[in-house]
């Protein structure tokens, strides 16, 4: 695959697959593909939960919050969430600051999982006490993410759009996913 269709791939899936499960090995080379980016100063102050058991991905479950923007939809039905997840942590006594590095390894570990078949979307709305009750992390972590991880079942389009057009997706009624995106021209400045 070329990297720009790699790219293009590489969606936030919201629905998976439930009759196909995420290997834990599958899940552990995602986090090591995360050891290998960039990192600010090189603290390397990312750690992570791989989330396998199909038990204990159910429970995390309620704690995640599903697309903002599709106010009818509270998530991914029965059959249709992700099989595994990985949590990423922040280790303050590494670093307090995490933006840049949480951002190229969650993308980072998004494109590997595109790359092998699955899917995922980032997601950032989170329950974290229970969170942190259900997984007994530790407060000298700092809970940042949560990666939810599956064999795609949505198609997924990106739309172009121009600067006056909404940046909400939605779903049209065949139930595919647009995802409006700026152009390149729209974004690429010149002052000069």
């Amino acid at each position: 695959m070329h990297f720009r269709d790699l790219v293009t791939k590489c969606r936030s899936y919201r629905r998976f697959d439930g009759a196909c499960p995420v290997p834990e090995e599958a899940v552990r080379e995602l986090v090591e593909l995360a050891c290998t980016v960039p990192s600010a100063r090189n603290l390397q102050p990312l750690k992570f939960i791989a989330v396998c058991d199909s038990s204990l991905v159910d429970a995390l479950y309620p704690c995640l919050s599903w697309a903002g923007y599709l106010a009818d939809w509270s998530g991914p039905a029965e059959g249709e969430r992700p099989r595994a997840c990985i949590v990423m942590l922040g280790d303050l006594l590494v670093s307090s600051d995490f933006a840049c590095d949480s951002g190229i390894a969650a993308q980072t570990m998004l494109l590997g999982a595109t790359a092998s078949g699955l899917g995922g979307c980032i997601l950032g709305s989170l329950d974290r006490q229970k969170i942190r009750e259900l997984l007994k992390i530790p407060d000298r972590y700092s809970l940042l993410m949560v990666i939810a991880l599956g064999k795609p079942a949505e198609t997924i389009v990106i739309d172009q759009m121009r600067d006056d057009d909404s940046v909400r997706y939605f779903r049209d009624a065949s139930g595919i996913h647009h995802v409006p995106k700026r152009v390149v021209d729209d974004v690429l400045l010149n002052f000069l």
